[in-house]
């Protein structure tokens, strides 16, 4: 079993990621025309990129400066309006063109080898009893259908955004309901002992 998970494993890998996420939907944003920093955040805000980036203004400031210092945009003029502080507006360089589309590519082609905990723990459950197993994984699914419903309200809410800048918002939807789907199978199995369940942790 465990040389199986070795070979599996071992075909998830890929090439240093030269981009942050956010830097790669700052750079994506840039390719539709040049913006400043706070319009990038609003946009990015708009579409709700927040499902799959951490989106914080600051965030975003510092990732398009180091964007800026590697060459992946370019400064094209500032300006100011009234009291506010000066706002810089960038566009993508050719550079910048280059490596959004490898790291797309490379991200679109490759599972990355992640290390969520919920595999780890699914792989430890039989430490527990299995009623304890079953009342978690429950909570667990109710927390899901939450989520998958803010998901799906996302979408109805969003129905003026073309589908193309939201398919992730219905990929995050997706893989939500289908864990749902598992996970009430796999404790109905573990209620009804279909799953053969030997605690190998005991209090004594």
């Amino acid at each position: 079993m465990r040389s199986i998970r070795a070979s599996f494993f071992g075909v998830l890998s890929g090439s240093p990621k030269r981009l942050t996420p956010l830097g790669i939907a700052a750079l994506a944003l840039l390719t539709e025309r040049e913006m400043h920093p706070y319009e990038m955040f609003q946009t990015l805000a708009a579409r709700r990129t927040d499902t799959v980036v951490k989106l914080r203004p600051g965030s975003l400031y510092h990732t398009v400066n180091r964007l800026a210092e590697k060459g992946f945009v370019e400064s094209v003029g500032t300006e100011r309006e009234g009291n506010r502080p000066e706002r810089t507006t960038y566009r993508i360089t050719r550079a910048g063109r280059f490596v959004l589309r490898e790291e797309l590519g490379e991200a679109l082609a490759t599972p990355a080898r992640e290390y969520p905990a919920f595999p780890l723990a699914l792989s430890e459950a039989h430490n527990l009893p299995a009623d304890d197993v079953a009342a978690h994984l429950r909570s667990r699914i109710a927390v899901l259908q939450r989520e998958a419903a803010s998901l799906r309200a996302i979408l109805a809410e969003l129905t003026d955004h073309p589908r193309v800048v939201l398919i992730e918002v219905e990929y995050l939807a997706t893989m939500r309901e289908a864990e749902i789907a598992w996970l009430t199978e796999l404790v109905d199995d573990v209620d009804t002992g279909t799953l053969e369940w030997k605690v190998t942790c005991d209090d004594d």
